[in-house]
Formats: structure tokens, C-alpha cells, sequence
């Protein structure tokens, strides 16, 4: 049976973890995402999994990375500024190809910018903030109850694919309490990795040719029969480094494809009140909340507008934002920062239609009533 509960954002990630099967976290404190730490250090004991702060924020990372090599679903969690730090071990995990989950609660920034308040700004910081070529799967919830379900789906995708997934929550997000009715856990969907089906002597952790574009990967239960070795450098099958050309562009290429070749599978996003619409709001995260009151208020004024909301932002919607670049004349693209999904909406459309923006880094959340107001302006 469901369960209603008052929580708020941080509370709920943490639960949804839990759910999904993560037993071990590391991090340490940032605002806003300080109750993730908070409320996980008195649950995971409870739950048998393990619970470490560690001295900052690049070696609880690195604990995190360590504990999915060993086998754990596992999970950090920080803000702006400590994401930053953590970007050289999720770069590790992308190049050793282990399941994480990243949560970032968004503030104000660049540095220590506004640690209370909120902000989208590190859209692209989730893309790109490691180096070298590589994909990245990323969402971004809009409700109470849909920080529960996504960080749910961002543990399914991170063992499925074996990546680091990121959860984009933000402060307004993560310190909203509210009665949310939880999904029976017996409903729920939760996706364990795949186990080796071979002697360990015959095993190799990159063996795409005998596995698939996904090998599979020992779970804690299985961790001690099988030993591998895992790098940083680009690897062949047997996790050992290679310089070989043809073995690292084939290595390269493979690690963004089973991301993007399986987009069907990750890619989640809402059309809302669209059917009709002469005008299209373009908005994620709690920002589309704000839209989705925008819309309503617009219809009952007359003005046919719908709404399109990404809940996977990377990988980019592309298909489904060209397409609306086709068939509709007017977008607004909305976001608390100065415009970063905007350039990727331009680049989508490649010009087929008008865009106007509504954005804002005040450290507070954009109103309904500014984007109704641009709805009038651009009509």
C-alpha cells in the first residue's frame, strides 16, 4: 500500500535511495543539501548499509566510486561548489564505466555565491564539468513526489549502464515539506546490475565482444570471487591500460553510444496542455512548476499557450525540441540562470522558430506572473 508522509526534498531523495537499494553514501555538508547527509546517517544503520562523512568533498567521491567497484549502489550527494570538487571522480567513474549517483542540490553561484537560495545554473556543469569526451545521464524533478520516482530511475539507469547519474534537485526543491503518498515498494521497479554468467577466470570487466556494449559487473555479494583490475586510462577488455588507437576510438565511441544508442529507454520528458498551443514555455525542474501555473493562467485569459518540460536533461531532448521548432512559431525558454538549456533549445531549433527568454539569478524562484507577463509581450 501507499504510505502519505510530510517530507521535503532531501528527506525524500534519501528514502528513494534507500528504496532503490543503495547501501552506502558518503559526502560531507553543503547547504543546501545537508539533510540528505542528515537524515541518511540515522537510516542507512538501519538498513544495514554504511554511512561515512568524510574531511571534504573530492575523497567522499572518491570513497563513493570505490564502493561501487566493490559492489554497493552508491550515492553523494552536494551543491555547486562541492560538485566542482567532485568532477574528478565522477570523470574516474565515466572512465571506469561504475554505476553513481550524484546528487546536486543547485544554489547561487559561481564560488560560494548564495548558499540559501536557488538557483538551475549548473546545467552545464553537469554536462561538462569533467574533462575529456564523454556522456552523461542527468534529471531534473519538478515535485516532491517526483524527486522520490526520479532518484529511483537515477539508480535503475546508473546500474543498467554502468555511469554516474546526476539528480538535479535545487534549494527550493529540497526544503519544500509537503504530504507526498509514496509508491508501494512492492510496485517499484528497481534494476540491480547485471552479474557475470562466466567462471571468474574467464571474466574480463570491458569484454564487449563476449557481453554486449554493457558488460556486466560483480555485486557485493559475488565482489570477492572475481578479481579485476579497473584504471583511469583508457582500457581494453581486461580493464588494463592500452594506447592502441583503434582499441581507445572504439572504447571512446562505445561509452557514449550505450548511453545515447538507449535513449527510448532514458529519456523522459511532458508535453502539457500542447495540442492546441500557439505558444510554447520551455521549463524543468521546480521552474516548470511555476510555468504550469503560467499556462493555466494564460488559457483562462485567452491565450493558447502549452508547455514542454524535460525530466531527462542530458541527454538533451533534441528530437523533441527540433520537432517544435517545426511546428510552432513562438517559444519562451525559462530558467533560474542567465540562459544555459537556452543554447541548446537555439541549437535544436536551428532557427525555426522565435525564442524569448525568461530568466533570472536573483537567488529567487521566477514567478507565474513574469511569464504570463512575456507571454503578453511576445503575442
Amino acid at each position: 500500500m501507499s504510505k502519505a508522509q510530510i517530507m521535503n526534498g532531501n528527506e525524500l531523495v534519501s528514502e528513494a535511495a534507500i528504496a532503490a537499494g543503495c547501501r552506502f553514501y558518503a559526502g560531507y555538508p553543503i547547504t543546501p543539501s545537508s539533510e540528505i547527509p542528515e537524515h541518511l546517517s540515522k537510516r542507512m544503520p538501519e538498513v544495514g548499509g554504511v554511512f561515512v562523512q568524510f574531511e571534504d568533498e573530492i575523497a567522499s567521491c572518491m570513497a563513493a566510486v570505490g564502493a561501487s567497484y566493490a559492489g554497493y549502489k552508491s550515492m553523494t550527494a552536494s551543491s555547486g561548489p562541492g560538485i566542482s570538487l567532485k568532477q574528478e571522480a565522477i570523470g574516474l567513474a565515466c572512465m571506469m564505466e561504475l554505476p553513481l549517483v550524484v546528487v546536486n542540490v543547485m544554489r547561487g553561484g559561481p564560488s560560494t555565491g548564495l548558499p540559501t537560495r536557488v538557483s538551475q545554473a549548473d546545467l552545464m556543469q553537469a554536462r561538462w564539468g569533467t574533462h575529456g569526451d564523454h556522456m552523461i545521464i542527468a534529471v531534473a524533478p519538478e515535485t516532491l513526489l517526483e524527486t522520490y520516482t526520479e532518484t529511483i530511475r537515477a539508480f535503475n539507469m546508473a546500474e543498467k549502464y554502468r555511469t554516474p547519474v546526476y539528480i538535479l534537485t535545487d534549494a527550493v526543491l529540497a526544503h519544500l515539506n509537503g504530504r507526498v503518498e509514496l509508491p508501494d515498494p512492492s510496485t517499484l521497479e528497481i534494476i540491480d546490475r547485471t552479474q557475470p554468467s562466466v567462471p571468474p577466470e574467464e571474466y574480463n570487466p570491458y569484454d564487449v565482444e563476449r557481453f554486449g556494449e554493457v558488460p556486466p559487473l560483480p555485486n557485493k555479494e559475488n565482489f570477492h570471487d572475481y578479481r579485476f583490475h579497473m584504471t583511469g586510462l583508457n582500457k581494453d577488455k581486461t580493464g588494463f591500460p592500452t594506447v592502441n588507437k583503434e582499441a581507445v576510438e572504439a572504447d571512446e565511441e562505445r561509452m557514449i553510444t550505450k548511453i545515447t544508442g538507449n535513449i527510448k529507454d532514458i529519456e523522459s520528458f511532458e508535453y502539457y496542455k500542447m495540442d492546441d498551443a500557439q505558444l510554447v514555455i520551455f521549463a524543468y525542474g521546480t521552474n516548470a512548476a511555476a510555468a504550469r501555473v503560467a499556462v493555466d493562467e494564460a488559457r483562462e485569459a485567452g491565450i493558447k499557450a502549452g508547455m514542454f518540460r524535460p525530466i531527462t536533461v542530458w541527454p538533451f531532448p533534441e528530437k523533441q525540441v527540433a520537432e517544435i521548432g517545426k511546428n510552432f512559431d513562438k517559444m519562451i525558454v525559462s530558467e533560474i540562470n542567465l540562459g544555459q538549456m537556452l543554447y541548446e533549445v537555439e541549437r535544436a531549433t536551428k532557427g525555426n522558430i522565435e525564442i524569448s527568454t525568461v530568466l533570472q539569478a536573483a537567488g529567487v524562484p521566477i514567478r507565474p506572473q513574469q511569464i504570463l507577463d512575456k507571454m503578453k509581450e511576445v503575442l
